[in-house]
């Protein structure tokens, strides 16, 4: 992660949305201060990313008002928006603790996958049950 820290993209409970942002804000940020992409650009970069999810009416919702699911494409979302991004999740059950196992994961990241340039998920052992034979 030292080598590639300018790229390492976190979705983790420990790095939460800003709550008083909305979803295509928190998503928008790092496009806009690392990037200098215009407010325009970013709101519709960000809108046509959540479409893609299925999820493009939660755009102008806080972090409050979202489902364990939709906080978690939102952090998702927002750990791709990394230029070359090395996305990291942290323990996905901690942020969509009902899942059963991790289809919905990979899914997901199927949808989006040429938004990052690898994914990393980190687990505990105990929790291999959940990932079936990956």
């Amino acid at each position: 992660m030292e080598t590639n820290r300018l790229r390492a993209a976190p979705v983790s409970t420990d790095v939460p949305l800003i709550s008083n942002k909305e979803v295509w804000m928190n998503i928008a940020l790092i496009k806009q201060y690392h990037e200098n992409m215009s407010r325009i650009s970013a709101e519709k970069m960000v809108l046509d990313a959540l479409k893609r999810l299925d999820l493009e009416n939660i755009a102008y919702l806080r972090n409050p008002s979202l489902t364990n699911v939709e906080r978690f494409c939102v952090m998702l979302l927002r750990a791709c928006m990394v230029r070359d991004a090395l996305v990291v999740i942290d323990r996905p059950f901690r942020i969509i603790p009902h899942l059963s196992n991790s289809d919905f994961i990979f899914q997901t990241l199927k949808k989006i996958e040429d938004f990052f340039t690898t994914c990393y998920i980190f687990d505990y052992q105990w929790m291999k049950e959940r990932y079936g034979g990956i």
